[in-house]
């Protein structure tokens, strides 16, 4: 019975992603709107710092936080 539900889930997200991706114009992308004033790209390091460590840093932060202020333990050993 688990293998059933798993692989209904796995079609569902598939299809799901599936319709996203043609129902997106990403050829509406390539036009100018009137106003439009974009900035400078980002280099690969930029973008790997914004999207990748970033994230990272802020979960050890979090994570690192729960740890150091979770109170459970010392409730257990009283």
């Amino acid at each position: 019975m688990d293998k059933k539900n798993t692989l209904r889930a796995g079609a569902l997200v598939a299809g799901t992603t599936l319709m996203t991706l043609l129902m997106s114009s990403p050829v509406l992308a390539v036009s100018r709107d009137d106003g439009d004033d974009p900035g400078p790209g980002l280099t690969v390091a930029e973008t790997l710092g914004l999207y990748v460590a970033m994230p990272l840093v802020i979960f050890a932060i979090i994570a690192g936080l729960v740890v150091v202020l979770d109170k459970s333990r010392k409730q257990q050993r009283a």
